[in-house]
């Protein structure tokens, strides 16, 4: 009968005993099993051996193996001290078991202990290690934190509260908050099974009244002291986080922080300390009542001293006096920004831009005027792909890009791209492993064409282009195996004399209409033996690989192609640049070896957790209508610190990766240059031709100037105002807002959607001279607006931000200026039309309206390019290239017109000379030329005459033009250039008639007053000089 006085029938429940018989395990089985365990062997070994091939083939097994050092490392001391903790615990609990008591439970509990005997060892173990490993594991998620803390370098600056190193907090603070969140969840993992265990074995019990014995009130106490304790550190390290939390506005300590929260953490600290010296004394003197009462004064404390103290000051104190109160707080987050994102040495001007130019105005700044870039980089990209493409199987996926070169001993600005491999341009017939794999292996060479001039048919002018390629850069290794859309991997290379299987590039002269070749470098791990072609066999899951004759003792295997992959790889600790851009550079400095083509990565160190420094999200700030997510390659998405601290290039041909120190003073780098010394070289060994094609990256100005709009006011009282907010100009161009449309919709951490993201303008790489610079130079530049937003929302300019991008060409040296930032902030008193307004002027202008709707009624579409800005003349002059694009499947852009602004005049005409002519021209007129003036002789007759003379002349020249874009888009596809250039001819001569036809229209309906005549010249000069943007 059951002693329970609730259930008198009730009978305790019998288990039976558990037997366990050892299973007989014959030789089949053993077979199976040792096959099994080396099948998985291998499977493991296509992942981790495959790894090591690579790092060693790249000469980086250092990084690996530093890696996976450190994380096996961390992961055995978590799990090993773990799992020993949990082990004792549980121990601690068996060995103080007391005999069960009369009564339901405690027959109960005996059941459950007499099943568990037999093998109670192992299922100690057992639960050791599942809740253990897990809790372990924990710790080598922190490896990166482990090394740096280690290797730590000093800032040499110090935070304005404490007084301590900055390194302190980047380093030091995350370290310590690694270890306690990982002893703290050990420690409360060890008092939950010391419960459950103590409860199992009897030592304590819970039912009529809670009760333990003595040596599980020990093992307990001294359990919740350790807690205790642990949790006041937490809450003594949580005083140094207030300096790097993120704020609802401004980031880091504020007044409250500082003057109650910071002293409410260290009470608390207090009382968990003295509450673990209650749960001590409640240990060995018997009685709970004290630690409960400081268990509870401990969550009161929390709730009243850490949390509502501090409101109440916020909310009584603060609030009313916001702005001297937190004045000192609000400046630090200044400096510490300022400092933190390289803003500091910023030079600030006021513009005070003037809106009117006169004639030989624009001419003083023509060092920036002839240097004016004509090509948009976006929008050229298919008039490319279809004119130097050459054959299907190759493309521009990369994109174009603005360097410089020297040509003829001129500075060139120039529009550049590789001519990549793409294997979706093969036919269904030829898309079989071999050609995918062994035989199209590479893209070749480069097309490079003049910023800033065209042909007299409005297209790119090439200084290099063709296969093979023949221009002016000289020999160089043009074939390119490593690049972003290069296949997954490629099998290359054989014995010296074998015969070449590998297409090179097509040759109507050459045997077969294509020139073979072999891979000659070392730029990937070798298949040359039966275990290796078993691994990547099982790696790309492909049986072709092993048994393909393709392969032979010399042949190599290329994979993770993508330059920005492999600069990852081997420097895990950088954040990368969105893009590689692509350039041809003596990388040795001997003048006797070939150049090569490169693929240039600029990398970022950074961190989030620099005191009082502002935290930008990269997801949003480097985001504009070019680039609709963020780069692949981050460490974090939200930072407070970041520097341009490495240069890398890539070598197109063998895919080896060099890195560069290219700040010197990082302590971030330093500190991950001890971590893995020897793999980042010093900046003396950059190559003078090198040195001349790197340049002030992107994503860091991004960053800076989306700062900017907010902390170009640098004194407390007037950012905490506000009163001076700037904002990004939004993106004008045709192409810039189609792909922003076109971006995939956006959707919160619930799944809602978000409205679609304003598409921003990017910066724009110019050569150009601000004022106070002695000379222009190539810099990066953008556009700010005031800020706001409904009806009050303005698009007038507000500021205008430039970087000297250029790094000189001395070898190792960095010319003097490169980095400096200058911010021109024009005066509210005078409104300059900003970026939006331009553009509406261009669009409600009568006669450009006029010529940009015939174009666009000729079977044709308009494509407005980038809009580019530059101060000139003592004030801002605006250019924007209007290209003209077919509706044929072969159609693509030409450029045919340049519109320029400058104040409240614009321009607009076939060339950039003429356009600017335009706007300093007495009258201010928009025609490319001056008109023609008669004076109306009122009859009405003879000007409803000349109105159908002249409806009839536009129909037919409408007519003409469409006839002329559709046999051009013919003759362009037959590739017969004789019959497109007349096309071509006949298009101008169209888009001219009908021109004068719509004017004639104009001059008709008006009896009083005549207008200007247009007329455009059909040839397109070459601009000398050049700009440029990305």
């Amino acid at each position: 009968m059951s002693d329970s006085p609730f259930f008198p029938d009730y009978q305790p429940i019998q288990l039976r005993k558990i037997q366990i018989r050892r299973p007989k395990v014959g030789p089949g089985a053993i077979t199976v099993m040792v096959l099994v365990l080396l099948g998985l062997f291998v499977y493991a070994a296509s992942s981790f051996w495959t790894e090591i091939l690579w790092f060693q083939q790249m000469h980086a097994t250092r990084i690996l193996l530093t890696r996976w050092g450190v994380i096996a490392g961390l992961a055995v001391v978590g799990v090993v001290l773990s799992v020993a903790v949990l082990r004792i615990m549980i121990g601690l609990a068996h060995r103080h078991r007391v005999s069960s008591k009369r009564g339901e439970a405690a027959a109960n509990l005996r059941q459950y202990q007499d099943a568990i005997e037999p093998f109670k060892k192992l299922a100690f173990w057992l639960v050791a290690l599942v809740l253990g490993i897990p809790a372990g594991l924990r710790l080598a998620e922190g490896w990166q934190t482990v090394l740096t803390w280690l290797n730590a370098t000093p800032f040499g600056k110090t935070d304005p509260i404490f007084g301590w190193d900055i390194s302190f907090f980047v380093f030091t603070l995350p370290f310590l908050e690694l270890v306690v969140s990982f002893l703290l969840h050990l420690v409360f993992l060890s008092l939950v099974v010391s419960i459950v265990a103590s409860y199992l074995y009897g030592g304590l019990q819970v039912v009529p009244r809670p009760h333990a014995t003595a040596p599980v009130r020990r093992h307990l106490g001294i359990l919740a002291a350790i807690a205790s304790v642990i949790i006041g550190v937490q809450y003594w390290i949580g005083r140094y986080s207030l300096l790097t939390q993120s704020g609802d506005n401004i980031d880091g300590a504020m007044y409250a922080d500082v003057n109650a929260t910071l002293p409410a953490h260290s009470i608390l600290a207090a009382i968990s300390i003295a509450v673990a010296a209650l749960f001590l004394v409640a240990a060995f003197r018997g009685t709970w009542r004290l630690p409960t009462i400081g268990v509870v004064v401990t969550v009161v404390a929390a709730l009243v001293i850490g949390g509502a103290y501090p409101a109440l000051i916020e909310q009584f104190r603060v609030r009313p006096n916001a702005r001297s109160l937190n004045a000192q707080y609000i400046q630090h987050n200044i400096d510490a920004t300022l400092e933190a994102y390289g803003l500091d040495d910023l030079d600030y001007q006021t513009y005070d831009a003037t809106t009117t130019a006169q004639p030989g105005q624009l001419r003083e700044d023509s060092e920036s005027t002839s240097q004016i870039r004509l090509l948009d980089p976006q929008v050229i990209r298919k008039t490319v792909q279809q004119l130097q493409q050459s054959r299907p199987y190759y493309s521009f996926d990369s994109g174009f890009f603005v360097d410089r070169y020297t040509i003829n001993g001129e500075r060139r600005d120039t529009v550049i791209s590789m001519r990549e491999l793409n294997l979706a341009g093969l036919s269904q017939e030829q898309q079989n492993w071999v050609n995918r794999h062994t035989v199209y292996t590479h893209g070749f060479g480069v097309v490079a064409a003049y910023g800033n001039s065209i042909t007299s048919d409005g297209l790119p002018s090439y200084w290099e282009q063709s296969i093979p390629s023949k221009g002016e850069i000289g020999e160089y290794e043009p074939r390119v195996y490593f690049s972003q859309s290069a296949p997954d991997y490629s099998i290359v290379g054989g014995p010296e004399g074998t015969p070449n299987q590998e297409l090179d590039y097509p040759d109507d002269n050459a045997p077969g209409g294509q020139v073979s070749t072999t891979f000659k470098g070392n730029g990937g791990p070798s298949v040359g033996n039966v275990w290796n072609k078993l691994l990547y066999s099982i790696k790309f899951g492909s049986t072709d690989i092993f048994f393909s004759s393709q392969t032979n003792q010399e042949s190599q295997i290329l994979y993770d192609r993508d330059p920005l992959l492999r600069v990852a790889k081997v420097a895990p600790y950088l954040t990368l640049e969105q893009k590689a851009y692509p350039a041809v550079v003596d990388t040795d400095g001997d003048p006797s070896t070939p150049k090569r083509l490169v693929w240039v990565v600029d990398a970022y160190t950074t961190t989030d957790s620099y005191p009082y420094a502002q935290h930008q999200s990269l997801s949003s700030s480097t985001v504009d209508s070019r680039s609709q997510s963020v780069g692949q390659y981050i460490q974090e998405n939200s930072i407070n610190y970041m520097r341009n601290s490495v240069k890398a290039i890539v070598d197109a041909y063998d895919g080896s990766v060099r890195l560069f120190q290219w700040d010197e003073k990082d302590p971030i780098l330093s500190t991950w240059m001890k971590i893995y010394p020897g793999s980042v070289e010093s900046k003396q060994n950059i190559s003078a031709d090198l040195m001349g094609h790197l340049r002030y990256p992107e994503d860091m100005f991004k960053v800076q100037r989306n700062l900017l709009a907010t902390y170009h006011v640098t004194d407390a009282a007037g950012f905490y105002s506000g009163g001076d907010r700037w904002r990004l100009a939004e993106e004008t161009s045709t192409y810039g807002a189609a792909s922003s449309a076109a971006a995939s919709p956006r959707v919160d951490a619930m799944g809602n959607p978000l409205p679609a993201p304003t598409a921003l303008q990017p910066p724009y790489y110019l050569t150009m001279q601000m004022p106070g610079q002695e000379s222009a130079e190539f810099s990066l530049t953008s556009v700010f607006v005031p800020g706001g937003g409904g009806e009050g929302r303005r698009e007038a300019m507000a500021g205008f931000l430039a970087v000297d991008s250029e790094t000189g060409s001395t070898p190792g040296q960095v010319r003097e200026g490169y980095g400096k930032l200058r911010l021109l902030a024009l005066p509210s008193s005078t409104t300059v039309p900003g970026p939006g307004q331009v553009q509406n002027k261009y669009d409600s202008d009568e006669k450009i309206a006029t010529q940009l709707n015939l174009l666009n009624q000729a079977d044709s579409t308009v494509i407005r390019g980038n809009l580019l800005t530059l101060p000139v003349g003592g004030g801002l002059l605006y250019v924007q290239p209007v290209y003209v694009q077919g509706t044929g499947s072969a159609s693509y852009p030409v450029l045919r017109s340049v519109l320029t602004a400058f104040g409240d005049k614009v321009g607009f005409a076939p060339t950039l000379e003429e356009s600017l002519r335009q706007l300093v021209s007495d009258d201010g007129n928009s025609s490319a030329s001056s008109g023609t003036t008669s004076p109306s002789t009122g009859d009405t007759s003879q000007s409803g005459a000349t109105s159908s003379d002249a409806n009839a002349q536009l129909a037919q020249a409408v007519s003409d033009a469409a006839q002329a874009l559709r046999d051009a888009d013919a003759a362009m596809s037959k590739s017969d250039w004789t019959a497109y250039g007349e096309a071509q001819t006949r298009l101008r001569d169209a888009l001219a008639r009908a021109e004068a036809a719509q004017t004639a229209l104009g001059t008709s309906s008006s009896a009083t007053s005549s207008s200007p005549t247009p007329s455009p010249s059909p040839t397109t000069s070459a601009q000398s000089g050049t700009q440029s943007g990305s």
